[in-house]
């Protein structure tokens, strides 16, 4: 048969019908140098009491020269396909939640080949803070539509590249890591993503920037091209701070009342881990006890789009999170984009 022949309906995958997405495994990886609030007041002019108290945080951790954000990638995946005891060639799709890639023209088919996941379609998602979250939800429509049935989703971030390390009001809060889930369709009404609502405003953007260096060099005759790189992070960190204690608990109230959840039902609160302040403004907004908000912020700092499946990851392997909880979450960040998805764990206790 020649291609003009070819049936183009043919060439489609037909969909399957499926009923839901499972939560069947998670992992996560960290660096292994960890710097105290202690060592960055050697470097800049703070103190481990003045970061607590505005943040919460009391270390964070650091790529260091033998490690990669590939490498912590590459560790997480493979941690959660282990708990799932999946091969990674029964893959369908593997998302890349970063902001801060190895190679700016997509990491996540290097981390296809670090893993073999041979079947597996592959990219990049970017969306900072919110990235996990976001792309949680975007691979769950894949499996809803019935196209593909197994993803694995990574969140990951080397916020240490660019953060300005001599600015004691930013350099503080980030640190690097990588976490991950792995998902599948479900073959009967089973449903672990029980709702989920994503939001962005560009008009509030500046508050929380990475931009391009904006530096122009001569090219030929009257022409310029503009120097590449990147600025380090700039932000306003009480605009942030308004926004977040403004819209997380706005955005977590529509989505349970459009899923018909009370707070009392919630098992664990599941946030971002930006600031101690704002997980706890939050959980007092919900009346949701102080035992079952999770947080690492202290051990980790701020790691971007690894936070939440970090925390999932440490709260599943040490029996926190069983098998049937509810886990309201949070995503929110740069953009400024934000999120709220309602899930129930589904893999191993």
């Amino acid at each position: 048969m020649t291609d003009a022949n070819l049936d183009p309906i043919a060439l489609v995958e037909p969909l399957h019908n499926t009923s839901g997405v499972l939560l069947r495994g998670c992992g996560s990886a960290t660096p292994t140098r960890s710097i105290s609030n202690d060592e960055l007041g050697k470097r800049v002019d703070t103190n481990d009491a003045w970061i607590r108290s505005r943040t919460g945080i009391a270390a964070r951790r650091v790529v260091g020269a033998d490690e990669s954000l590939g490498e912590l990638s590459g560790l997480a995946a493979e941690r959660a396909l282990e708990m799932a005891g999946w091969k990674a060639d029964s893959l369908d799709l593997i998302v890349l939640a970063t902001s801060t890639p190895d190679d700016l023209f997509g990491s996540a088919p290097r981390l296809q080949a670090r893993l073999g996941a041979v079947n597996a379609v592959a990219f990049d998602l970017t969306a900072a803070c919110s990235g996990f979250l976001f792309g949680l939800v975007t691979a769950a429509q894949y499996i809803r539509s019935g196209a593909m049935r197994r993803i694995l989703v990574v969140g990951a971030d080397q916020l240490s590249r660019w953060v300005d390390w001599d600015d004691r009001r930013s350099c503080v809060l980030f640190g690097d890591a990588a976490g991950a889930v792995v998902i599948e369709a479900s073959n009967d009404s089973s449903d672990d993503l029980e709702g989920f609502l994503l939001r962005s405003d560009g008009s509030r953007g500046a508050v929380l920037k990475l931009p391009q260096v904006t530096e122009r060099r001569e090219l030929v005759g009257d022409a310029s091209h503009q120097r590449g790189g990147f600025e380090p992070i700039q932000m306003n960190g009480q605009e942030v701070y308004k926004f977040a204690v403004r819209e997380v608990p706005a955005i977590l109230a529509a989505l349970l009342d459009s899923t018909g959840t009370g707070p009392e039902s919630i098992d664990w609160l599941l946030l971002h881990q930006a600031n101690q302040r704002i997980l706890d403004a939050v959980a007092e907004r919900f009346k949701i006890p102080n035992e079952q908000v999770l947080s690492n912020l202290a051990f980790y700092g701020n790691t971007s789009a690894a936070t939440i499946p970090l925390m999932l990851d440490e709260a599943v392997r040490d029996g926190r999170i069983q098998p049937g909880h509810r886990i309201a979450s949070s995503g929110f960040g740069a953009g400024l984009s934000w999120g709220a998805a309602l899930l129930r764990w589904s893999g191993p206790a």
